[in-house]
């Protein structure tokens, strides 16, 4: 089982996915979100993913950004979908458990 927390950044929200395999082929994942947004999102496609469709597809590609782009409004920045990938990653083998990291330098 891999965990991982999410903090969307200036919109406040924070995400928490748990992914669970048996096989390495297929997650099982939970997510819990302060946005609505990201739990239609997850309501609709479902707590079952394809480990290597979600995780091989080109960017921008498979299942939750298809249904980000159709549902979404308009925020290509928000992380909470690759977080996602990357804990199925990590869970099936697919991809070592590491942490990623935005950071901005410089003047505001």
């Amino acid at each position: 089982m891999k965990t991982v927390e999410i903090d969307a950044g200036v919109c406040g929200m924070k995400t928490t996915v748990v992914a669970q395999s048996e096989d390495g082929q297929e997650a099982v994942v939970t997510v819990q979100s302060d946005c609505g947004h990201i739990n239609n999102m997850m309501a609709a496609v479902g707590d079952r993913l394809d480990a290597f469709a979600l995780c091989f597809a080109k960017p921008g590609k498979g299942v939750l950004y298809e249904y980000a782009a159709e549902n979404f409004p308009g925020h290509g920045g928000c992380p909470v979908i690759a977080g996602i990938t990357k804990c199925v990653e990590a869970e099936c083998g697919l991809a070592l458990p590491r942490d990623v990291k935005i950071t901005f330098t410089g003047e505001e």
